[in-house]
């Protein structure tokens, strides 16, 4: 079962906030300026705060270097920065040990170190996203499709799902999802992304279609943004917890590596033809190089003579199950409703049953928080085959 964190809200009520002590009105409207671009409302002291309540509260302190002597004597504590302009100043770092600092940080040198370190107490540092990719072995697998209805499937259980558009060339996940006029930001709109970009506010600023936020394309022209902005908003998105989806194009190139360097597992939906192995090996072998935990998602119908159990073996891969065909998918789009809309359905039986094994099992290691790209990244093992028979889950080794 879900933790109680991703099932926080989207907009939340109340947000930790950092103090910022300082007297110079320069210094202040450029850390009001970082605060605003890490999704952050602080709480301003001109002088050291009375009673010490808010010092010692506060997530993070932000002291200016024109206030730290009127700091001497507050508590030591964690969290507290120095704000300078000046790092040549002799007596710089000696306030700083005076009143405990974590670090001297210079404007505007560490401006994007000091966003992240604000985004960092705004967002919380709870668990991260169980971050999880899909990828066609071969044009038309479904991937876009499986990767539409695992996010549905997410957020119909009230967890915080997020859907990454991968694919430039894929057409939209938004049009998938009957949402291309839905108002917020796409792809372009954040291609010059880079740094550290606040969660929330990518969150928020995102269409959320049928309780989904929904990263995707326009109709433009724009085929590409720089891996820089891939990194930066996946790396956003999965601070926020809960679950982030990426609908991955069958290529490997820069953008798509930082992709699947942040996973925790990868999902590669193959076809029961002999082609299709053929081209998804390939995508394997590719994918491989990056990602430690790819599984397999077989569809039929099947070549004669090969089952999904013949595919991961052929692959030398996990079978993470068998994807069940959907008779009514095609109607149920043209009628407004995305893959995956209905739990009672086989594709959406099958991706309940998908979330329930990889959450449990995510929960069930020892609480560290295993790094994005690893085998172990979504806590699940490869060992003996699990079976969710109403759904096709087949968990664990292709042996």
């Amino acid at each position: 079962m879900p933790g109680a964190d991703d099932r926080t809200p989207f907009v939340e009520g109340h947000r930790a906030a950092p103090l910022i002590v300082t007297d110079d009105a320069e210094l202040l409207d450029d850390l009001l300026r970082l605060s605003a671009a890490a999704g952050a409302q602080p709480d301003v002291h001109h002088s050291a705060p009375v009673g010490k309540a808010a010092w010692d509260t506060a997530p993070l302190v932000l002291v200016g270097a024109d206030a730290a002597v009127r700091c001497r004597g507050m508590t030591r504590r964690h969290g507290v920065l120095l704000i300078a302009r000046d790092l040549d100043d002799p007596d710089l770092w000696r306030r700083a040990v005076e009143i405990g600092a974590d670090d001297v940080s210079r404007i505007p040198d560490a401006e994007s170190r000091i966003v992240g370190r604000i985004a960092d107490v705004t967002e919380g540092a709870g668990r991260q996203a169980l971050t999880v990719g899909v990828l066609g072995g071969r044009g038309g697998a479904g991937a876009s499709t499986l990767a539409c209805a695992l996010a549905v499937s997410a957020a119909r259980t009230g967890l915080r799902t997020v859907l990454v558009d991968g694919d430039p060339l894929g057409g939209g996940l938004d049009v998938l999802l009957g949402g291309e006029q839905a108002e917020g930001a796409r792809w372009p709109e954040l291609a010059s992304a880079e740094g550290r970009v606040a969660g929330t506010a990518l969150e928020e600023s995102l269409p959320l279609l049928h309780g989904v936020r929904v990263l995707s394309w326009d109709r433009g022209t724009t085929a590409a943004v720089p891996a820089e902005a891939m990194r930066s908003v996946l790396a956003a998105a999965r601070r926020r917890g809960g679950i982030v989806l990426a609908d991955l194009p069958r290529r490997i190139d820069e953008v798509s590596v930082e992709a699947l360097a942040q996973l925790d597992m990868g999902l590669l939906v193959v076809p029961g033809e002999l082609r299709a192995i053929a081209a998804a090996k390939r995508m394997a072998a590719m994918a491989g190089t990056v990602l430690g935990d790819l599984r397999v998602i077989a569809r039929g119908p099947y070549t004669a003579g090969i089952d999904e159990t013949w595919v991961a073996r052929a692959l030398g891969l996990p079978l993470a199950g068998e994807l069940p065909t959907e008779p009514r998918l095609l109607a149920a789009l043209d009628d407004g409703r995305p893959p995956g809309d209905s739990a009672s359905s086989p594709l959406g039986r099958f991706c309940t049953a998908f979330w329930k094994r990889a959450l449990a099992d995510r929960g069930a290691g020892s609480g560290t928080e295993p790094g994005p790209g690893s085998a172990a990244g979504a806590g699940c093992g490869t060992g003996a085959a699990m079976a969710e028979s109403t759904a096709g889950i087949a968990w664990g080794g292709a042996s």
